[in-house]
């Protein structure tokens, strides 16, 4: 991995998790903690990220947790593409997970007048949105908070998933590697996505058509550990073949 890699990288996960220590990029990257900081020193002069002792956080993360908005808000008209076809998956009378993400706050919007849903969501902003109807039950998993992603992380969060049952859950991702592999940007979801995929009948695989080919920093495994992805009309003829060879249906 190049130093522009590792740096890039880095940004990433500081845009999902908000904060980072030296420590924790160190053994992360296997690089020494000289090197992660003269990283961070980098980082600093783009204005994007601030040092603290012993680590780093994100310029402005607290405003994430203010104003209730993501930091991810790329591609929204694909995404609102996507979410009008999971929304159509959704029956009243359902009992589903929403991931936290951008594409998954989208198929929330979509779900404010539905009766008799029980959303599981470890999205704080997902719970707020769909909190205000009486005919939908929020659940909220318990974890660590990240301003940026507005979402609940960890074991606990984890934990709190293994006595449920649904029957679809709406994953998120940050990009289908070209190994095929899912990946996100920090190590603190991995547990939290798996526990989600455990306990779900169907798992739908929500992800715009720029995620494919895209290899974030940490691997959850393969990825026909989803039953379909939904993703939008820009996807190409050979993407829907790779896709359809690892046995994954494509919506």
């Amino acid at each position: 991995m190049s130093v522009q890699q590792r740096r890039n990288k880095i940004l990433d996960l500081l845009r999902e998790d908000g904060h980072a220590k030296v420590q924790d990029l160190s053994r992360i990257f296997g690089v020494s903690e000289v090197t992660i900081r003269l990283d961070l020193e980098a980082l600093e002069a783009t204005g994007e990220v601030q040092r603290e002792h012993g680590g780093a956080f994100l310029t402005g993360v607290g405003s994430f947790a203010k104003t209730g908005k993501m930091i991810n808000r790329a591609n929204t008209d694909l995404k609102k593409e996507i979410a009008r076809k999971a929304a159509e998956l959704i029956a009243d009378g359902d009992c589903i997970i929403l991931d936290s993400g951008s594409t998954t706050t989208e198929i929330a919007h979509l779900l404010v007048n539905r009766r008799e849903l029980t959303v599981v969501t470890n999205a704080l902003n997902i719970a707020l949105i769909l909190g205000e109807n009486p005919g939908i039950s929020i659940v909220m998993t318990g974890g660590e908070f990240k301003a940026p992603t507005l979402s609940l992380t960890g074991k606990l969060a984890a934990d709190s998933l293994k006595n449920f049952h649904v029957s679809k859950l709406f994953l998120a991702t940050a990009g289908i590697s070209p190994s095929m592999q899912l990946t996100y940007p920090g190590l603190s979801d991995l547990e939290v996505k798996n526990a989600m995929i455990q306990v779900a009948d169907e798992v739908y695989l929500v992800a715009d058509s720029t995620k494919i080919g895209i290899s974030a920093m940490a691997c959850l495994g393969p990825f026909n550990m989803v039953d379909t992805i939904i993703t939008d009309s820009q996807i190409t003829p050979e993407q829907i073949q790779l896709i359809s060879e690892s046995g994954v249906k494509v919506m």
